[in-house]
């Protein structure tokens, strides 16, 4: 499966800021392959914003369409009016890996539960507009095995089809290459077998 990501480098976030009602909202985004990345930008937006009313929160540490590494929060607004929404915004992207936080100034006019949905809504959707995007590709495991003669040709031809080769294991025979093959690519080895004229052993079959 190949999907967008924030394409920002770690450690790092994109902030923007919507006015609404004299109420701020600053959105913090960043690329979220974890919880723990995702922990450590809202810390970052507490510490950066104290005196803030609210540090309001989604994330999708995965896949578009994740269920399980997910998460909003409210942070003591009105139930379902900042948090719910963020996610989606986020989930509707189709973006995968990223994290929002959207710290919140009042700036003393109620908003209502509607008005506070659009706003916090509007706050991720203005900040998607700029983000800048880059894509991932999910991979597993291919082990095969090549003669010392062969690994150059093996390696030059994971190179043409932007496979990587993850490690290297010698023996006495040959080598174990243990390829990143992309899981929407069919794990066809006919065009690599001909060019080592037959010198391929595959060592995961179950993976067929």
């Amino acid at each position: 499966m190949r999907y967008p990501i924030p394409d920002l480098p770690a450690g790092t976030w994109q902030e923007s800021e919507l006015e609404v009602e004299k109420s701020r909202f600053i959105a913090w985004i960043c690329h979220v392959p974890d919880v723990a990345t995702f922990e450590a930008l809202l810390a970052a937006a507490r510490h950066a914003h104290p005196s803030a009313s609210h540090h309001c929160s989604a994330f999708i540490a995965g896949p578009p369409g994740e269920q399980r590494a997910i998460g909003f929060s409210d942070d003591g607004e009105p139930g379902g009016t900042a948090g719910r929404p963020m996610y989606q915004v986020l989930e509707g992207a189709g973006i995968g890996q990223i994290g929002c936080v959207v710290t919140r100034y009042f700036g003393g006019t109620k908003l209502g539960t509607g008005g506070l949905a659009r706003a916090y809504g509007q706050a991720v959707s203005e900040a998607l507009e700029v983000l800048p995007r880059g894509e991932v590709t999910e991979r597993d495991p291919l082990r095969l095995k090549v003669d010392f003669a062969g690994e150059a040709q093996a390696r030059a031809w994971c190179a043409e089809h932007d496979i990587p080769v993850d490690a290297a294991d010698y023996g006495a025979d040959g080598v174990v290459l243990t390829l990143g093959w992309p899981r929407d690519l069919e794990r066809d080895l006919s065009a690599l077998t001909s060019r080592l004229k037959g010198r391929l052993e595959r060592l995961d079959p179950d993976l067929a």
